[in-house]
């Protein structure tokens, strides 16, 4: 596995381990890790605190731009709209992503907002890692176990 997926991955793991859906996400610039961050919306009961937005806020804090031209990201699961246009926004170069959302995916499953002819380019790769999609599988099963448990 890719060493900063590695790292998205154990991102992923903090939000399982606080309940949150297990997605993590790193951006890289001149091969060093600048932000790194996990779901949080439960937490900060905020819907826009997926791992994808935390991370390029954070980012452009460092980086004192909004403005992330020379970065990669790396998510364990494909973006969803908001996420996907927000990393198109930031100006990140390329996308890479562990695992496929073929409900909320819009990086090729229900669309790919980075295919439109918009005034920036991200490119995008899928390094499909079976951890990336295992994690969010055994979560939403011990969640559905937990609810069926407590009725």
């Amino acid at each position: 596995m890719n060493k900063f997926m590695k790292e998205a991955l154990k991102e992923a793991k903090k939000a399982y381990d606080k309940l949150e859906v297990p997605v993590g996400a790193v951006i890289v610039k001149d091969d060093k890790i600048i932000s790194r961050a996990h779901n949080l919306r439960e937490l900060k009961c905020n819907c826009l605190a997926h791992a994808e937005i935390i991370c390029i806020n954070k980012a452009c804090k460092k980086l004192k731009a909004w403005r992330l031209e020379g970065c990669d990201i790396y998510v364990t699961l494909e973006p969803c709209a908001m996420c996907a246009g927000a990393i198109m926004q930031s100006r990140i170069n390329t996308v890479y992503i562990g695992a496929k959302d073929k409900k909320n995916g819009c990086v090729g499953s229900i669309c790919n907002l980075l295919k439109e002819n918009t005034t920036a380019t991200t490119n995008y790769e899928y390094l499909e890692y079976d951890e990336c999609s295992s994690i969010l599988t055994n979560f939403f099963k011990e969640l559905r176990n937990k609810k069926r448990n407590s009725v």
